[in-house]
C-alpha cells in the first residue's frame, strides 16, 4: 500500500479547526497560508519518497548494537542525510543560531507527516527539536553558541536522559551524580530507555541528563540538568576525544524496531562523563520540562499520525478486498468489504478518532505559539497550552492504539500476519501511551493541576469555546448538525460538572478519590473536544466537502460523544470500588 500525505486535509485542520488562521488575524503568528502549504507539500513529498519506503525495512531489520556503537537499518543514514540537506530539522530553531524561526504549529504538522510515513525514523529529529528548545530556554550563551547551530542544522542529534533502573516515573529517586570540576562536571550513573541514545546518523550526540550534585537534597528539588556530548567539543567547534559515555545495551522491543532504545552508562571507565550545567542548580526538572512538554505534544501527534497511516491502509484494503454480498453493492459479484455496514462502522470510527486526535494536537501547538512571551494575550494562551498538553498526549496516543487495532480487525486474518503491514502500526503505536509520562500520569496532571488552574477559569474558558461551536451547530442549516450540537452541549455540561466535583474532592483533601477518576475524565474531555473540532470542521468546510464532514461529525457525536456523560459520572462516582480494592482482592 502506497502512503499518501494528505496535505490539504492537514492544512485545513491546522488553519480552520485548530485556529492558525485566527492566530494570524490576531497578529500572534506570522506565517502565511500559502507559505505553510508550500512547506507542507514539500514535507509530504519528502516523506512519501524518502521515509515511507524505509518503514517496513526498519521494522524488519531493527537497529543493532556493535560494541558501543549502534548501526541503524539499511537506508537510514542516507535518508537522514537527505533530511539534513533539506533543512527539516531547523524549522523552529532560533534564527540567531541558523534556525528558520517558524511556529511550533508547523513543526507539529511536520511531525504528523513524518510519523505517518515512518514512526521509527521520526524519534531522532523529534528529540533533537525538543533538546534545542530546552537549550534555547535555559542554557548559557556559551553553550548555545557551541551546540545550537549544529543541533538545529541536524548535524548533531539530541537526547533526553531521565529514567533509571530504580527510577521510572518517580524521578525523585534517581541516583546519577555529577561531581564539579572547574567549569564542568563529571557524571556517573546509568540511564535506561534512551531513544536514539547511540546511532550512526550524526557525528555527535548531545545528551541532556538529569543528575544530582554532591550537596543536592533528596527528591525532585535536588535534580540538576547537564549537557553531556558524546564527543567533546574544542573551542574552535571541532570534535575531540570521546566522552566517558557509552551505550551498553539496546532493547528488543514490541515495535518501532528501527529506533534504538538504549541503556547508557556514564563514567563506566572511571573518568566520569564531562558535562555542563544547563540552567540553575537544583532546577533541572524545570528545565527538562521545557523539552518534556514539547515532547508530550509530539508523542500525542505520533499516536494520531500512526492512526492516520493505519486508516489509509485499512481503507485501501477494504476497497480492494471483495467478500460476501450487501444491498449497497449493485455491480454484481462479491462486494468490496468497505460496503459492509460493520466495516463502514470501523472505518468511520478510525477516520473520526484520527481527525479528532489530530485537531487536539494541532490546537495545542497553536496555543503554544500564541503563549510565547510578547504575543497578544500570551498568558491566556500559555495557560490554554498547559491545559491541552496532557489531553493531547494521552488522548491522541490512546487513539493511535485503538485505531491501529481496528485496522487489524478490518484486515481480518490478514491483519494478524505481518505481510499486510497492519500489525506494525499496532506494535509501533503501543509505546506512545507510555512515553513522556504514562497516560495515567497525564490524567493525574490534568485533574490535580490543570483543571484547577486559576480556580478553574482556564478550563471554563476552554469549555466556553467548545460551547460556542455547539451553539453554532444548533443554528446551522444542516438540521442533523443541530442535533449534534445539542448532544455536544450535554457532553460539555457533563465535563464541567465532573471537573467541579473533582476539584471539590481535591479541596477537601480527598486526593485519591479525585485521582481514581482522572483517566475517565481525560477520556471524557478528549472525546468532547474531538467532537467539537469535527463539528467545527463541518461548519467551516466548503460546500462541496460539507456533506462528508457533516456525516463524519454526526457519526462521531452519536458514536463517541454520547458516552461522555457516562464517563463523567464514572470519573466522579466510580472511585469507591477502586479505592476499596486491596492487593488480596486483586490477586483473587
Amino acid at each position: 500500500m502506497t502512503y499518501t500525505a494528505a496535505v490539504e486535509e492537514m492544512l485545513f485542520a491546522l488553519e480552520e479547526v485548530a485556529g492558525l488562521a485566527e492566530a494570524r488575524e490576531a497578529g500572534a503568528i506570522d506565517l502565511g497560508e500559502d507559505d505553510a502549504r508550500a512547506i507542507l507539500t514539500e514535507a509530504g513529498r519528502f516523506a512519501e519518497d524518502e521515509l515511507a519506503p524505509l518503514n517496513e525495512i526498519g521494522d524488519r531489520e531493527h537497529s543493532r548494537r556493535d560494541g558501543h556503537d549502534v548501526i541503524t537499518p539499511q537506508g537510514w543514514a542516507e535518508a537522514y542525510r537527505a533530511w539534513v540537506d533539506a533543512g527539516w530539522g531547523s524549522l523552529t530553531g532560533e534564527e540567531a543560531y541558523g534556525g528558520q524561526g517558524l511556529p511550533m504549529a508547523l513543526q507539529i504538522v511536520l511531525t504528523d507527516i513524518v510519523n505517518q510515513a515512518n514512526a521509527g525514523f521520526s524519534l531522532n529529529p523529534l528529540l533533537t527539536v525538543g533538546a534545542v528548545e530546552a537549550l534555547q530556554a535555559h542554557a548559557s550563551d556559551a553553550l548555545k553558541a557551541t551546540y545550537l547551530p549544529k543541533m538545529i542544522a541536524g548535524e548533531w542529534a539530541g537526547t533526553m536522559n531521565l529514567t533509571e533502573p530504580q527510577a521510572g516515573s518517580d524521578l525523585g529517586t534517581l541516583k546519577t551524580r555529577a561531581e564539579p570540576e572547574g567549569d564542568h562536571y563529571r557524571l556517573f550513573g546509568q540511564k535506561i530507555f534512551i531513544s536514539y541514545g547511540e546511532h550512526d546518523l550524526t557525528e555527535n550526540i548531545i545528551h541532556l541528563v538529569l543528575a544530582r550534585l554532591p550537596d543536592a537534597p533528596e527528591g525532585t528539588r535536588g535534580i540538576s540538568l547537564f549537557l553531556v556530548p558524546k564527543f567533546l567539543v574544542a573551542e574552535d567547534g571541532s570534535l575531540g576525544a570521546r566522552n566517558d559515555v557509552a551505550c551498553v545495551g539496546v532493547e528488543d522491543k514490541l515495535g518501532i524496531h528501527a529506533s534504538p532504545t538504549c541503556t547508557m552508562a556514564y563514567g563506566d571507565k572511571g573518568e566520569g562523563a564531562i558535562g555542563y550545567l544547563v540552567g540553575q542548580p537544583g532546577r533541572g526538572l524545570n528545565a527538562m520540562f521545557t523539552m518534556m512538554n514539547q515532547a508530550r505534544v509530539s508523542v500525542g501527534m505520533q499516536g494520531a499520525a500512526v492512526a492516520e497511516r493505519a486508516t489509509q491502509r485499512a481503507v485501501a484494503f477494504a476497497m480492494d478486498r471483495k467478500q460476501g454480498a450487501t444491498p449497497s453493492w449493485t455491480a454484481g459479484g462479491p462486494a468490496p468489504i468497505a460496503y459492509h455496514p460493520d466495516v463502514k462502522r470501523m472505518l468511520l470510527s478510525m477516520r473520526g478518532l484520527t481527525r479528532a486526535a489530530r485537531a487536539i494536537c494541532y490546537a495545542c501547538a497553536v496555543a503554544i505559539d500564541r503563549g510565547r512571551p510578547g504575543k497578544p494575550d500570551a498568558a491566556f494562551w500559555k495557560a490554554r497550552a498547559d491545559l491541552l498538553t496532557p489531553i493531547a498526549k494521552a488522548f491522541a496516543s490512546d487513539i493511535g492504539v485503538e485505531v491501529s487495532s481496528l485496522g487489524i480487525q478490518v484486515h481480518g486474518g490478514m491483519g494478524y500476519v505481518e505481510e499486510t503491514g497492519a500489525a506494525q502500526h499496532f506494535r509501533d503505536a503501543r509505546i506512545f501511551t507510555i512515553y513522556e509520562g504514562t497516560n495515567g500520569i497525564q490524567a493525574i496532571d490534568l485533574v490535580r493541576r490543570k483543571i484547577v488552574m486559576q480556580d478553574g477559569a482556564v478550563l471554563a474558558a476552554y469549555l466556553k469555546e467548545l460551547r460556542g461551536i455547539a451553539e453554532a451547530a444548533r443554528g446551522a442549516n444542516d438540521l442533523s448538525l443541530g442535533e449534534a450540537g445539542k448532544q455536544l452541549e450535554g457532553a460539555i455540561d457533563a465535563v464541567a460538572s465532573a471537573a467541579a466535583a473533582l476539584a471539590a474532592a481535591l479541596a477537601a483533601g480527598e486526593v485519591d478519590k479525585a485521582l481514581a477518576g482522572a483517566t475517565p475524565f481525560l477520556r471524557a474531555i478528549g472525546l468532547t473536544a474531538g467532537g467539537a473540532y469535527l463539528v467545527k470542521a463541518a461548519l467551516k468546510a466548503q460546500e462541496g466537502a460539507a456533506p462528508s464532514r457533516a456525516g463524519l461529525a454526526r457519526f462521531f457525536v452519536d458514536g463517541f460523544v454520547t458516552s461522555v456523560p457516562a464517563l463523567a459520572a464514572n470519573a466522579v462516582g466510580g472511585a469507591d470500588d477502586i479505592l476499596a480494592a486491596t492487593p488480596d482482592i486483586l490477586a483473587a
